[in-house]
């Protein structure tokens, strides 16, 4: 069922981020010995960092990868920042680039509440910025094991895009994308990849259903906190405006972290180059910038 264009969830999805932190926050402080008919409520937000604990201790420890989405349970508060050069001589910068709340809600389920970017075109042309679209995704871990037991992960994913940005930079149609996500890691050099579809709910002939295919190749580098990485981004329309054209990037990147911050806080930040090795790709290059609490 298609969503209605008026509909603006921008708030909610911020108000959402920051009310979730805030319980997690009130109720690690100690509680009256007193019977409390909300016992199991505030006990599951009690116990939220034991349980996510427990669920990463599972599963590799690798770092999220710039632009491929990681196969990994993550809790963190993740902002992007992206320059891209378009053809004809236009420039596309991207501030958040849909990313925001990323949290562990039960073992083995990650829910992202993304913040929609604020998007500004320039260069030559035409000129317009707007919000972009609300996202969320859910990721379901089917298997997985730490270094020392196997060092692999198998998740699937389930990503929805609302039309609630300004035009142009809406899409105009709900879009649902599921994915595969995997990742097999050797000492330390780990590889994760997804394969995904996205299906809108409407507008075939100009959008599609593009599949994406995404790679990263990573390396550890551990005195200092060093994850140099090289990602493939590859997208195939078999339909839609652009039917039979494809694109492949290549970006690769270097990331930092985690450093410690204070008690669970985490500091993470990464950068990395996209360029294009195929005909008639959206973009030509871009600059990709990644900053991230994991906590």
């Amino acid at each position: 069922m298609k969503i209605s264009r008026p509909l603006k969830l921008r708030p909610i999805s911020i108000m959402l981020a920051i009310a979730t932190l805030l319980v997690i926050s009130i109720v690690q402080a100690p509680r009256c010995e007193a019977y409390d008919l909300f016992a199991p409520v505030t006990d599951y937000f009690a116990n939220w960092f034991t349980r996510v604990d427990r669920t990463q201790a599972e599963q590799p420890h690798w770092m999220t990868p710039l632009v491929t989405v990681t196969p990994r349970l993550e809790q963190e508060y993740r902002y992007d920042q992206l320059w891209q050069s378009q053809p004809r001589g236009k420039a596309l910068n991207n501030f958040g680039a849909n990313k925001g709340l990323e949290l562990i809600p039960a073992d083995p389920i990650e829910v992202i509440l993304g913040v929609p970017g604020y998007i500004v075109q320039g260069g030559t042309g035409k000129k317009a910025s707007g919000w972009a679209d609300e996202t969320f995704l859910i990721k379901y871990r089917l298997l997985s094991a730490n270094e020392e037991s196997g060092n692999y992960i198998l998740s699937l994913f389930l990503g929805v895009s609302v039309p609630t940005g300004d035009d142009p930079m809406s899409l105009r149609e709900t879009i649902y994308t599921p994915t595969i996500a995997l990742g097999k890691g050797w000492g330390n050099f780990d590889i994760q990849s997804t394969v995904a579809a996205a299906l809108p709910d409407g507008g075939m002939n100009r959008l599609g259903s593009p599949l994406l295919w995404n790679t990263t190749f990573q390396y550890h580098i551990e005195q200092f906190f060093l994850w140099p990485e090289v990602e493939t981004n590859y997208t195939w329309w078999p339909n839609g405006e652009r039917v039979g054209k494809s694109q492949l990037f290549l970006t690769p990147g270097v990331i930092l972290g985690r450093f410690p911050v204070w008690k669970r806080l985490r500091f993470v930040i990464g950068a990395g180059y996209q360029v294009a090795v195929t005909k008639n790709p959206l973009f030509n290059n871009g600059v990709v910038l990644s900053v991230r609490t994991p906590f």
